[in-house]
């Protein structure tokens, strides 16, 4: 077995000592195929993870795509080429008649930034709304926005405030009906738009991942999404669907918001799109994109290239073509619904939820349903020793986290669900 010691080491030197790595061993992974990862010893591990590859790691059209597109010729944007306008034509096509418009980037946290300052320009206001619990990326701007519930001071931002995210399973009030805790929520939604119109910053948008993916996937009571959008909007703001993880057929739909049932002023989308290569969009109304270009000098060297377009446009082309949505729609309600059975086997799985191929399993503490972290680690580095990829997630980090690639088939979850049985009965019983 190759020693991974040395490496981890000279990576600690030349990164920095505490730059992030999966697993109490870390892997060395030096090849992926499809939904598989291979170790430097050639071990296959089934990746339940990653959705940045989401038409499956080395993906020969993709490949092929990237590579005659790098062969012929990739500048900046400052020359006209067809093929980015016809990327953007066919991206902005994916949404509702609203969406006209897309600036390309290249990650979730600048396009995310470009949807934030677009909404600032178009209202004249700074407020932006957001959960407790959310993330949108890295810069000081985006990262703002991140998990307010664990920050020292989550008001220190006069222009952000955050808002329990609505679920079902840990509700904010008890013994509610599912309209009363709708009603409940939308309530708090109530005050942080208040607070914003009494501090002077006003209220320039809510910005929300569609399926709420980083909160941990909650069972959002019916109602909730379009009811928040039609409230800011008559505070005078937009509604931002952060799409990073939750488009691209992640769901068996185009797009989280077709799920949860809201309409958009601005899509945010990244990691899937270019397959690994960095690739990233932020789409509205052709005013909306119009607006934030006359006031901006926006630019990015990488983006809106011939490359990036030439990836794109190979990626829409897999999912469409192998009908990869219909895949994500049957395997994940079929992997969902085998997981839900399982409720009952062990304590301390708490809860099962999900959209398509993304799927949360909650782990608690049998003696009082608490969030359990420890046991979720120790369920995710057991799955990994049996060749099966994953993480925890969540509010509580204690959500087993499933987000394969797109093409992971019926034959790869019944693989996984032996594995997941196996786990639960060693460090669960």
């Amino acid at each position: 077995m190759t020693d991974t010691t040395d490496l981890l080491a000279r990576r600690n030197a030349a990164l920095g000592a505490g730059a992030p790595l999966f697993y109490e061993v870390p892997l060395h992974i030096v090849r992926g195929e499809g939904v598989n990862l291979f170790d430097a010893d050639g071990r296959r591990y089934v990746d339940m993870y990653n959705n940045v590859p989401c038409v499956g790691h080395a993906n020969p059209h993709v490949v092929e795509a990237m590579a005659r597109q790098q062969a012929t010729l990739n500048v900046h944007s400052r020359y006209l080429h067809e093929s980015v306008v016809a990327f953007a034509e066919r991206l902005a096509a994916l949404h509702g008649p609203a969406i006209e418009s897309v600036i390309l980037s290249c990650s979730g946290t600048e396009a995310n930034e470009v949807a934030i300052r677009m909404a600032r320009f178009a209202t004249g206001k700074r407020g932006v709304i957001c959960t407790n619990a959310t993330y949108h990326g890295n810069s000081e701007l985006v990262g703002s926005l991140s998990r307010l519930n664990q920050q020292p001071d989550p008001d220190a931002n006069p222009a952000v405030r955050g808002i329990p995210f609505p679920e079902k399973y840990r509700p904010i009030a008890a013994n509610l009906s599912e309209a009363e805790l709708r009603d409940a929520y939308l309530a708090r939604l109530g005050d942080a738009i208040a607070a914003l119109k009494a501090n002077g910053e006003g209220v320039a948008a809510l910005i929300v991942c569609s399926i709420l993916a980083n909160e941990g996937l909650p069972d959002i009571p019916a109602g909730f999404m379009p009811r928040a959008a039609a409230m800011v909007r008559a505070a005078g703001g937009l509604v931002i669907a952060d799409e990073v993880q939750a488009g691209y057929a992640r769901t068996g739909t185009w797009w989280g918001y077709e799920v949860t049932g809201f309409t958009p002023d601005i899509v945010v989308t990244g990691k899937p799109m270019g397959a690994g290569l960095p690739l990233a969009a932020t789409a509205a109304s052709r005013a909306l994109v119009e607006t934030f270009r006359a006031k901006t000098r926006y630019f990015n060297t990488f983006a809106s290239s011939p490359l990036q377009a030439a990836v794109g446009m190979a990626v829409l082309d897999e999912i469409e073509n192998r009908d990869l949505r219909t895949n994500v729609a049957t395997v994940g309600a079929a992997l969902k619904a085998s997981l839900t059975q399982r409720k009952g086997a062990s304590a301390a799985i708490g809860d099962v939820r999900g959209h398509g191929l993304f799927v949360g399993v909650e782990l608690v503490k049998p003696a009082d349903g608490s969030p359990d972290m420890e046991l979720a680690k120790r369920v995710i580095n057991r799955l990994k020793d049996k060749g099966f990829l994953t993480s925890n997630a969540g509010a509580f980090a204690n959500v087993v986290k499933l987000r394969p690639p797109l093409v992971f088939s019926h034959e790869n979850a019944a693989q996984f669900l032996d594995a997941w049985d196996e786990t639960i009965a060693e460090v669960a019983a």
